[in-house]
């Protein structure tokens, strides 16, 4: 990697800013200064900024609470973003993503990362990535949407059927979703299709990984390494 994209990268300077400080002979890579911001940094390189050595940061991986009423958007000029809940000092925070995305009103867990390899793992159609949701109803879950949703529904718009969705009555007007697709507000439309309609959604589970319950709505914490892991 070039030295100007390294200290970019490790320090969240633009590159007119790296120049800058390269030109002060404040930077040196295994010991020896460097001003040039072409020079190639060796794998496993010390690179140090006077008394300071710099590293490239990791990848982000959180897990998010999201409250109902927040979008999953960079900016948005009627409502507040899941990014605006976020106090994090790192040089790529810019480059941090949603994986895939909850709508306004649904609330749970939510997946945030700059990495988008993983990212894509857990939203590509091919991988089939469980989603949970918990559901409240204005009017009470039958039997009978229960076979509707395992058989597949057809949903207004859509040319094919849903794939086959496992629907847990937990209440008379409350029930766990369990789908593997990922259509536009696919939960609420399959209830719609069955003359039903959602009051209120929270996701809880993205494949193996359940919604920390010591996380409150707009709270946030880091992923264990076997959490991101199991995705893999």
């Amino acid at each position: 990697m070039r030295l100007d994209r390294f200290l970019s990268q490790a320090t969240g300077m633009s590159r007119k800013e790296v120049t800058r400080l390269l030109k002060r002979e404040t930077i040196t890579v295994d010991g020896v200064a460097q001003k040039r911001g072409a020079f190639q940094v060796p794998e496993g390189a010390t690179v140090f900024w006077d008394d300071t050595r710099l590293e490239l940061p990791g990848p982000t991986y959180l897990m998010f609470n999201k409250p109902a009423g927040c979008v999953c958007a960079n900016d948005d000029p009627m409502h507040r973003t899941v990014f605006s809940y976020l106090d994090l000092d790192r040089p790529n925070f810019d480059k941090l993503h949603t994986v895939g995305r909850l709508d306004l009103e649904t609330s749970g867990l939510l997946l945030i990362t700059d990495d988008g390899q993983w990212s894509h793992r857990i939203t590509s159609p091919r991988r089939q990535c469980l989603k949970v949701y918990r559901a409240w109803l204005a009017d009470p879950v039958t039997e009978t949407d229960v076979s509707t949703f395992a058989e597949g529904l057809q949903l207004r718009n859509e040319t094919t059927l849903t794939a086959p969705a496992k629907l847990q009555i937990i209440a008379e007007r409350e029930a766990l979703v369990h789908i593997h697709e990922g259509r536009y507000h696919q939960v609420r439309r399959m209830f719609a299709a069955v003359g039903n309609k959602v009051e209120q959604l929270h996701r809880e589970q993205v494949g193996t990984l359940k919604l920390d319950a010591d996380l409150a709505p707009g709270e946030y914490r880091s992923l264990t390494t076997e959490e991101v892991a199991s995705f893999y």
